[in-house]
């Protein structure tokens, strides 16, 4: 640790309503460890929301439980709307050109429609520990896609990094402890949860390319594009909800699901977009894969060790390459 880092620190959360301390602002004294512990807690959160939406995809149609979940969402965030129209704040309730609409339509299909569809059927299938390691595979996804889209050059070091992360990835799923789990079962949800790590990594440039196309106009923006795919996204989510009410009758969600609709809805949805927590990101599966444990009875094996550190690896190799490459 650097010297004189016990009187201040560069924390890592970003409020995407604008407010409180981002990036690169200096906290000292006891602030720093209240933003330390609230950057822990949100970690905790999402990396629960592994099992907790395996719970909920076995305890509903995925389709349906998705739906359900983003419909509690989209009360809340358009709460926060009315709440912040109501104090005086300027609110752009929903994208008013078409150039707009067609990104926030994209974006929808892939942060929304792609990853509810590749998360609810990958939890379903294979143990939610391992899940929550193969997702933190989603950095190397997002900058490799940032070379289409935003123009990232790649080198020989993110290709070495690719394939470390790769071989953490095959590590958890061919030789996971949970073999409770039929082997060609995790097989097929370990492939659902990659592609769903692509899906949000692609979310994630279009995103980002949208605000700088916005030139940039702050932190609400980012909210409010959030707010906007998420809500067409819903949309796109009710098909799927009544083809899935139409094949399995009505659902009867028990109190567990409503518990799980409500903790992946309010809690680890609306977190997830109000807060970005970049310090403690390698710190959730962690929490996914112990949560697993005390939730679902899952096992922690070395092998689930030795997967999730060669993916991190990956990711920072990638990681560090992707700074070298954009400051030089």
């Amino acid at each position: 640790m650097q010297a004189g880092a016990e009187k201040s620190i560069t924390i890592g959360i970003i409020y995407l309503d604008g407010s409180g301390a981002s990036e690169g602002r200096e906290m000292s004294g006891e602030k720093q460890y209240k933003t330390h512990a609230l950057m822990v807690l949100v970690a905790l959160i999402w990396g629960l929301s592994w099992p907790v939406g395996r719970m909920l995809a076995h305890g509903l149609p995925p389709m349906t439980g998705a739906w359900m979940r983003y419909v509690l969402t989209m009360i809340i965030f358009y709460a926060w709307f009315t709440f912040q129209a109501a104090s005086g704040k300027p609110v752009q309730w929903f994208t008013r050109d078409k150039k707009s609409l067609k990104t926030v339509t994209i974006l929808a299909l892939t942060g929304v429609l792609g990853y509810q569809l590749f998360f609810m059927h990958g939890v379903y299938y294979t143990a939610a520990s391992d899940a929550s390691l193969i997702i933190t595979f989603n950095p190397i996804f997002t900058v490799l896609l940032a070379a289409p889209l935003l123009g990232q050059k790649i080198s020989a070091k993110m290709l070495v990094g690719l394939a470390c992360g790769f071989i953490g990835v095959a590590i958890v799923t061919g030789w996971s402890p949970n073999t409770q789990i039929e082997f060609a079962d995790r097989i097929l949800g370990d492939i659902l949860i990659m592609f769903a790590a692509l899906s949000w990594a692609t979310t994630t440039n279009m995103t980002r390319r949208m605000m700088e196309q916005r030139g940039g106009e702050g932190p609400s923006t980012a909210l409010q594009i959030v707010v906007w795919y998420s809500l067409i996204g819903t949309v796109l989510l009710t098909p799927l909800a009544i083809y899935e009410t139409w094949q399995f009758g009505l659902p009867n969600p028990t109190t567990q699901d409503w518990y799980a609709i409500f903790y992946l809805g309010a809690l680890s949805t609306v977190l997830a977009y109000y807060w970005f927590v970049k310090s403690y990101v390698f710190v959730v599966p962690v929490f996914g894969v112990l949560g697993s444990w005390w939730l679902l009875d899952e096992k922690i094996g070395i092998s689930l060790v030795i997967g999730f550190i060669l993916i991190v690896a990956g990711v920072k190799v990638v990681r560090a390459e992707s700074e070298r490459l954009r400051t030089t």
